[in-house]
């Protein structure tokens, strides 16, 4: 599932949870098609991401395919129908409404076109591989670990969700103390991959030496994990943190005084919603976490992003207009069908000023425009534009340690850090730190210029000074 980087505000359609079943209709040679094939996906804000089709044929004929994103941890999403005719492929992959419409080039041996998803459409070229190369970037831990490392899986009964995840566990005398850790928007995996990286993996290594236990889980509808996002909002996921929390509270090895929660972006909106339900969270870490609304936080991100690609200020303007309106409707229209129609008119007018859109076929701009108010209209996308931040804030009483990175575009440090601080200080919390770190984007990777065009070019994967800050505020906090 693609996941836009300028959609900090954006959760992509769920995966679904069936079996691949492939609806094929072919007048080619299904030869040329067959194996692995990658090419790399430039999504809004310049985000490279690695896409990987595996399409294999039976010997009744049928097709077998699926779709991976190893940047982003996620493999076998099905692709429920494949059709090659003359040298021009197609594959749907209906669970997050995409497409890849492509030509089969005999001479390179490629498959040139785009992939198409939530409303836009973007150059693909494929390339034929024997297998997908493994990253490992410098800061991955390499095993063995001087610590024990254990699959776990536990269940949120409310929501009838299994969760799965990975428990690491210091070798000294426990008990220990603890930290769950929490990820950003969009569905993510335990490690929390993103751009070839996997923060939370670094993390916790990072922690667990320094005698941590760590518990890190692959979201709802990812990985080990079960569930349907589809109507889930981010108060649900604080409800999957808790059921964490108590899974830890019954493990002998976990000190249940010293438990605690680091969210990363929209992670850290959950961990104070945890915090204000739950006296048994003993501290929380906010990494990038909001302190206004997503509304606003979208203005920003938007804006900023543009400027850091170059984008002219009429464009960025104009932009700003469209999202007002979209999202005035969102807020004020709580009927789905009649929030869905308004919007469709706002994005037909929209298309229809559009020169670009002017040459697409009106099939695919209604495919467009569905896959829009699609994910506007989602419950996810309701709460992140009005959820203000603040109110709960006010009612944490336990440790806070706040940090940002001072070239932030998606989360910016400067006006959220300052809600952060104001809010925790109207509260009457006793014992927070609020710090932005200089240099640092929004995944904590020394930045030039904060852009996620950025991510997966940077080596790093989060920078030791903030490991440390990290590192020495919890030791501290739990001794």
């Amino acid at each position: 599932m693609l996941r836009s980087q300028m959609g900090h505000n954006k959760r992509v359609s769920q995966l679904n949870d069936s079996k691949n079943d492939s609806k094929n209709e072919s007048s080619g040679d299904l030869k040329d098609i067959e194996g692995i094939w990658m090419g790399n996906l430039t999504v809004p804000g310049g985000l490279e991401l690695r896409i990987v089709f595996n399409i294999s044929t039976n010997p009744d004929g049928s097709v077998n395919a699926s779709m991976d994103t190893p940047d982003q941890g996620v493999s076998g999403i099905p692709v429920e129908s494949v059709s090659y005719k003359d040298s021009n492929l197609n594959l749907g992959v209906k669970s997050i409404k995409g497409s890849f419409e492509g030509t089969y080039k005999e001479n390179n041996k490629t498959i040139e076109g785009e992939w198409k998803q939530a409303g836009s459409a973007f150059p693909l070229v494929l390339e034929r591989v024997e297998k997908v190369p493994e990253m490992h970037r410098e800061q991955d831990p390499v095993k063995p670990y001087p610590y024990t490392e254990e699959e776990v899986v536990y269940e949120n009964k409310e929501a009838g969700v299994k969760l799965a995840g990975t428990l690491t566990l210091p070798r000294s005398e426990g008990p220990f103390p603890a930290a769950i850790l929490i990820t950003g928007s969009g569905q993510q995996n335990r490690n929390e991959e993103i751009a070839g990286h996997r923060p939370f993996l670094v993390l916790s290594d990072y922690l667990t030496r320094q005698g941590i236990a760590v518990l890190r889980v692959d979201d709802r509808g990812v990985g080990g994990s079960t569930g349907n996002v589809s109507q889930a909002t981010t108060e649900d996921f604080a409800g999957d943190v808790l059921t964490g929390v108590e899974y830890l509270k019954n493990r002998k090895e976990i000190d249940s005084s010293r438990i605690g929660l680091i969210g990363h972006s929209e992670g850290g909106i959950i961990a104070p919603m945890v915090a204000v339900k739950s006296p048994d969270v003993a501290f929380i870490v906010l990494m990038a976490g909001q302190g206004i609304t997503g509304e606003e936080i979208s203005y920003l991100q938007s804006d900023l992003i543009y400027r850091a690609e170059g984008v002219d200020n009429e464009t960025i303007a104009h932009n700003e207009v469209l999202l007002r309106k979209m999202y005035s409707v969102v807020k004020e229209e709580q009927n789905n069908t009649a929030a869905e129609e308004k919007l469709r008119e706002i994005l037909r007018a929209e298309m229809a000023n559009t020169s670009e859109q002017k040459i697409e076929s009106s099939d695919h701009s209604e495919a467009v425009i569905d896959a829009q108010v699609t994910s506007l209209t989602l419950p996810w996308m309701r709460f992140f534009l009005t959820y203000d931040p603040r109110p709960t804030l006010m009612k944490v009483k336990c440790p806070v340690l706040a940090i940002a990175g001072e070239k932030d575009l998606q989360v910016p440090p400067e006006e959220n850090l300052e809600a952060i601080d104001e809010a925790l200080k109207a509260g009457g919390n006793k014992d927070y730190t609020v710090k932005e770190l200089p240099g640092l984007n929004h995944l904590f990777q020394t930045a030039k210029t904060g852009s996620p065009s950025e991510y997966s070019k940077i080596e790093e994967t989060i920078s030791p000074a903030a490991l440390e800050i990290i590192g020495n505020w919890i030791s501290e906090h739990t001794q």
